[in-house]
């Protein structure tokens, strides 16, 4: 990869046993921990930094913001506030990142808030490593095995949960933590704490803070844009974008109000059309994915090569922190059409397992889980999903206030979409708005109940009160409910086209491109499952071979459809 941090904690000599200086741009040598690093948007304003003294060094790896009035480099800036505040330090640190710093003999690792970096370590015989690559790690390992947990999580929710990898000796550092030479430490960066103030106004101020903040990188800009409320926002903003790109075809309406409000906003749009690369499966691209989330959210992958633009924006995780993506309303079912439509408040007794399963796409059908693993207290999906939603939910109220903040935070800390960022990341100098320290204290705040779709687009009025000129052309309506009423009468009612999708049709293009066959050659029993399932399936097996060539065939481990 092309941005990459690796490290050690040991010396120059112990570095070496696993990489080679020459790997990296920079390689940086303390007394406790080595590490290497590589950008090539390294020292550029806001961007990765380093800094070294006698009492040690700070590496600062990503996209960095120091408060108002700060001279210095991020890396010098946090350094001193390290040796006077310790750990606290990184309170004042915003972006998305990772640190690596030495004081005084002791080395620690930390990344940002989110984690929308992640930071992955492994013990070999002898010493810790860690880094961005979880393949890298992987390969530090003698004989690295398959995690069959989580495999299983991965095939059926096409993510992993917690610290889990797919690989039993690499893990994640935990959520909101700090990694040493031998323990990870929890931080309280990331608490609910809701408080009294007004909503949509300070939502506002703090959007139009962290795009501005944004403003600034060299060379020429673009944006990944549907027709939906992020992109709009981001365009009133920043205002030099100079092109818009958008997935689909020129005549859909998805595309049709794109670049109308690309136009409203003096930015050129560029359709990215449709190819047969948009399902691309090589180790090219499912290396982004780290074997613990899916690739199918890299919906660009087939067109990288005609985003020519030097910086890339993009509105991935607002819908998350702002609009309550994972925290379920209430509804009203009306018995003469067999339908449940939203109601205006919170469901009061949220079915929390199968909520969170509707979300992430889980995979129910069968009387087995598709892995046979023997960790796993489980025979059916219905178990595996109860028993892996609870678990990790219920870990959630060391830091939630209640359930449905318990429920945001099991979506944040999965951030099933994060291999889209990831592979952006590594082909342009990209940022990351969503991850402003100031949007997450702000939905950290604010309540349940007004994280939603009626304070988003409040505050997004007050950017700019023409933000909505050419309305989305699946929510026509302010309302969210008449939105979703109008979708049900238009698939219903006959002359009336429904609501079409912003994404393309994955079964059909699966379908077209014969991938069963390409895939799946020696595993007809395979064939039966939804396309999305035995695409996760091909990710685990493409990464896993990538990762190490000889850890054997990881589709063994799926049993036959046959058994299910």
């Amino acid at each position: 990869m092309r941005t990459e941090l690796f490290g050690v904690f040991g010396d120059r000599e112990r570095f070496m046993r696993f990489r080679t200086p020459t790997e990296f741009d920079r390689l940086l040598v303390g007394e406790s921990v080595t590490v290497g690093i590589r950008d090539p948007h390294l020292d550029l304003p806001n961007r990765t930094t380093t800094h070294r003294s006698t009492e040690g060094f700070c590496v600062v790896w990503g996209e960095t913001f120091t408060p108002r009035g700060v001279e210095k480099s991020t890396a010098a800036w946090l350094f001193e506030r390290y040796i006077e505040d310790g750990t606290d330090a990184f309170e004042r640190l915003n972006g998305s990142y990772l640190v690596v710093l030495e004081y005084d003999g002791e080395a620690l690792v930390v990344n940002d808030p989110i984690h929308s970096w992640e930071c992955f370590y492994a013990d070999t015989d002898t010493d810790r490593c860690f880094g961005t690559d979880a393949a890298a790690l992987t390969r530090t390992l003698p004989s690295p095995t398959i995690d069959c947990r989580g495999l299983c999580e991965f095939v059926h929710f096409g993510l992993t949960f917690g610290e889990t990898t797919t690989i039993e000796e690499v893990r994640r550092l935990p959520f909101d933590s700090y990694l040493t030479d031998d323990t990870t430490t929890p931080l309280s960066r990331f608490v609910y704490e809701p408080a009294t103030f007004e909503y949509a106004e300070e939502l506002a101020a703090r959007l139009e803070r962290a795009i501005e903040r944004r403003t600034a990188y060299p060379g020429t800009k673009g944006m990944l844009m549907s027709a939906g409320f992020d992109s709009r926002l981001l365009l009133a903003r920043l205002r030099d974008v100079d092109v818009c790109y958008t997935l689909g075809t020129p005549q859909t309406p998805e595309v049709k109000v794109a670049r109308k409000v690309a136009s409203q906003y003096g930015a050129r749009h560029q359709t990215l059309l449709v190819n047969e690369n948009y399902l691309a499966v090589g180790p090219d691209i499912v290396r982004y994915t780290n074997g613990i989330r899916e690739s199918v959210h890299i919906h660009h992958r087939g067109n990288t090569a005609e985003i020519t633009t030097d910086t890339i924006y993009h509105g991935l995780f607002l819908d998350t922190l702002l609009r309550g993506r994972f925290v379920p309303h209430d509804t009203l079912h009306l018995d003469v059409i067999d339908r449940d439509f939203p109601l205006p408040r919170l469901d009061p007794d949220p079915d929390v397992t199968q909520h969170i399963a509707d979300k992430f796409g889980f995979y129910d059908d069968g009387d087995r889980t598709l892995v046979d693993c023997p960790e796993i207290d489980a025979e059916t999906p219905a178990e595996f999903l109860e028993n892996t939603i609870t678990r990790h939910y219920r870990r959630g109220f060391d830091r939630a206030d209640s359930r449905y903040n318990a429920m945001a935070l099991l979506g944040i800390k999965s951030k099933s979409a994060l291999p889209f960022r990831t592979h952006l990341a590594d082909q342009f100098l990209e940022s990351f708005v969503a991850a402003d320290t100031e949007l997450i204290d702000w939905h950290l705040t604010t309540p349940p109940e007004y994280r939603n779709d009626r304070t988003y687009q409040k505050a997004l009025r007050m950017v700019d009160p023409d933000i909505f000129r050419y309305r989305p052309p699946d929510r026509p309506h302010r309302s969210y409910q008449l939105n979703q009423m109008e979708k049900y009468l238009r698939k219903k009612l006959p002359g009336i086209s429904p609501f079409g999708t912003p994404w393309p049709d994955r079964d059909r293009i699966y379908d077209k491109n014969d991938l069963d066959t390409r895939l799946f050659p020696d595993r007809p029993d395979l064939h039966a499952l939804p396309p999305r399932v035995k695409l996760r399936i091909n990710d685990a097996r493409t990464w896993l071979e990538y990762a190490d060539e000889g850890i054997g065939e990881p589709s063994d481990l799926v049993r036959p459809t046959s058994v299910r």
